[in-house]
């Protein structure tokens, strides 16, 4: 499972003309779910990025969570994050897990991380969506739960 997280100010998903969510301080989670991920890469993603320390303190120093700042989550799936980039000039989705497992994980991943005491927005799993963001700092990392 791979989540690319962006720290940001304010955030929002659409889809057509509707925003389907947003929030304000928080993080923009864009989720890459493969085949053989499960709950337990889940659960190891949500642990960390619900305690990662990407916030900056008084001293300008990141030492505060998401959750020390009060802010919220706003969660994309996106499989494009699983393509394999590495023959050719057109991506391979082998590694992706098939649509009913991965929008499983992805309300998995989703209610774990409400249980972690993070508030939650989302798009919809597999639907074609606009996101818009600003990248506070920019302040932008890669989680895998494979390494």
């Amino acid at each position: 499972m791979i989540a690319v997280i962006q720290r940001c100010s304010r955030a929002n998903v659409k889809i057509g003309q509707n925003i389907v969510g947003q929030i304000g301080n928080g993080l923009v989670i864009l989720l890459g779910l493969k085949k053989d991920d499960n709950e337990e890469d889940a659960d190891f993603l949500v642990k960390k990025v619900s305690g990662l320390r990407i916030y900056n303190d008084s001293n300008e120093k990141m030492n505060l969570s998401i959750k020390d700042v009060d802010g919220s989550a706003l969660v994309i799936s996106q499989f494009t994050l699983c393509g394999d980039t590495k023959k050719g000039r057109r991506p391979s989705f082998i590694h992706a897990a098939p649509p009913k497992e991965g929008r499983r994980l992805y309300e998995y991943f989703i209610s774990s991380l409400l249980k972690a005491g993070v508030p939650v927005e989302s798009g919809e799993f597999g639907a074609m969506m606009d996101v818009e963001l600003v990248n506070e700092g920019p302040a932008t990392f890669i989680l895998n739960s494979n390494q």
